[in-house]
């Protein structure tokens, strides 16, 4: 008798639990591919207002959450009928702005990174010097002062 009790109160524990203080938001799934389609290991993604970046998964490229915490403080859920703006980045890629208008199911994001092209031919525009670009001509084997 007394187990049948426990085991009633252990049982009805859940319904009493406080739900987590999460924002209800629907997921979003981000998937980061190069123009062959492979993966990018290294993107990371990236809300306007948020200062922090989220790395993809290194294997799939995804990146996958329900809401974002802003500098703020306050909790940016992904709402249904909301639209969204994601800044994606990687190493040696252009970086990408996309906007998404967040359904109810199937959130799903495939960004393709443009891989920047080092090796692009002088097309005769102007290289911009700096001050430390160009060798200073009275320059002796005097140290700097």
């Amino acid at each position: 008798m007394r187990l049948a009790i426990v085991l009633m109160c252990l049982l009805s524990l859940p319904a009493f639990a406080k739900k987590a203080a999460t924002p209800a938001g629907v997921p979003v799934r981000v998937t980061v591919l190069d123009e062959a389609g492979a993966p990018v290991s290294t993107a990371v993604v990236r809300h306007p207002k948020e200062s922090d970046r989220h790395r993809v998964n290194a294997a799939t490229g995804e990146w996958e959450a329900s809401a974002l915490y802003l500098p703020d403080g306050s909790d940016l859920a992904f709402v249904p009928g909301t639209t969204l703006e994601l800044e994606v980045s990687a190493p040696g890629y252009l970086t990408r702005i996309v906007e998404h208008e967040i359904k109810k199911k199937k959130n799903r994001i495939d960004v393709v990174l443009e891989a920047i092209d080092l090796d692009a031919p002088d097309d005769g525009e102007p290289i911009l010097e700096f001050d430390r670009d160009v060798p200073r001509e009275d320059a002796g084997s005097a140290p700097a002062h």
